[in-house]
């Protein structure tokens, strides 16, 4: 490496990115265990806290900012409770939230988590229940997204994050738009199950399941080559990085290079709740900042490690991020 890793890092505070797609609520709903329902044979749970957090493309936006980024959300949600409460916390979390748009009649996409745990233990996820449908983005919303795409360049945006959850707000449209984009900036792209439609965009990053999906076989042994030569040849990407859970993640460049970067830290994840938001966002930062896939997957990989130790939809800061490069100058 010409230059160390750290150095990449370093300069994550003067980019500015954007994230367009699918804003989601991530909503917990805390409790303690109290006693067994007379009702049913159910646990009984004493409501302590409720709190919603930026998910789905909330939790890239809100990771690029922790990390240092300048970031600006695009997006759309219902004029709703949960959209009003995701949009605040967003610019809590210090995004840029003027194109996260509340539109009457939609509703929020929301993840709900019920956690807990005795009085004097930490609390668990007992169960999740999703709020969720794909929207159509047409009209004046869908040319708002647009428009907000189409200023990016003048903005000075430097990186272009696209979270496709698949709920409708990434149209043909917009693919199209994260297209022409990648002639100018950076444009990475985390989708659900579409991540192969995109084209000349500079990376994706799917998991093995997506692959799988994608590809009609598991990203494994001998096929995990087979896999990124295949991603890169279907998008024209510059790089595909591919997330293996406890395995690590290999990332496969244009040019036919491949390296595999073992799971950094343990293997024992705590939560992995958004860690794919997390591997997105430290990734399309370090490309930004000029590091080479390789050395933006290992840091990726790095701040992945981090998130996974946290309970929740977390983030990672670059204080934390650094603070692995320590004596880094490789």
């Amino acid at each position: 490496m010409s230059q160390s890793l750290r150095e990449y890092v370093e300069r994550f505070p003067s980019l500015r990115v954007a994230v367009v797609g699918d804003y989601i609520a991530d909503e917990f709903i805390h409790g303690d265990t109290s006693r067994i329902s007379r009702e049913a044979p159910i646990i009984v749970l004493d409501f302590n806290s409720r709190e919603i957090l930026p998910g789905g493309g909330g939790n890239a936006a809100m990771n690029a900012a922790s990390l240092g980024g300048k970031v600006a959300a695009i997006g759309a949600l219902g004029a709703d409770a949960n959209g009003e409460a995701l949009r605040h916390a967003a610019e809590a979390g210090g995004v840029e939230a003027g194109n996260l748009i509340l539109e009457k009649g939609r509703f929020t996409p929301t993840k709900m988590r019920i956690m807990a745990g005795g009085r004097n233990t930490s609390r668990q996820q007992v169960i999740r229940i999703d709020h969720e449908r794909q929207l159509e983005v047409v009209g004046k919303l869908e040319a708002r997204i647009l428009g907000a795409l189409d200023a990016l360049p003048g903005d000075g945006v430097n990186a272009l994050i696209v979270s496709d959850y698949g709920l409708g707000v990434v149209t043909d449209a917009v693919r199209e738009a994260a297209g022409r984009l990648a002639r100018e900036m950076i444009v990475t792209v985390d989708s659900r199950h579409r991540a192969d439609t995109y084209e000349g965009i500079t990376a994706i990053t799917p998991n093995e399941e997506e692959v799988e999906r994608l590809l009609g076989y598991v990203p494994e042994g001998d096929r995990l080559g087979d896999a990124g030569a295949a991603l890169l040849e279907r998008t024209g990407a510059r790089a595909v990085l591919i997330t293996r859970g406890s395995k690590g993640m290999s990332v496969f460049e244009s040019g036919g290079t491949r390296k595999d970067i073992p799971v950094f830290g343990s293997e024992e994840a705590s939560d992995v709740t958004g860690a794919g938001d997390t591997v997105i966002s430290a990734f399309t930062l370090s490309l930004a900042a000029g590091a080479p896939p390789p050395d933006a997957a290992e840091i990726a990989n790095r701040a992945a490690g981090l998130v996974v130790m946290k309970r929740g939809t977390a983030t990672v800061y670059r204080d934390e991020l650094l603070g692995t490069l320590e004596g880094d100058r490789s």
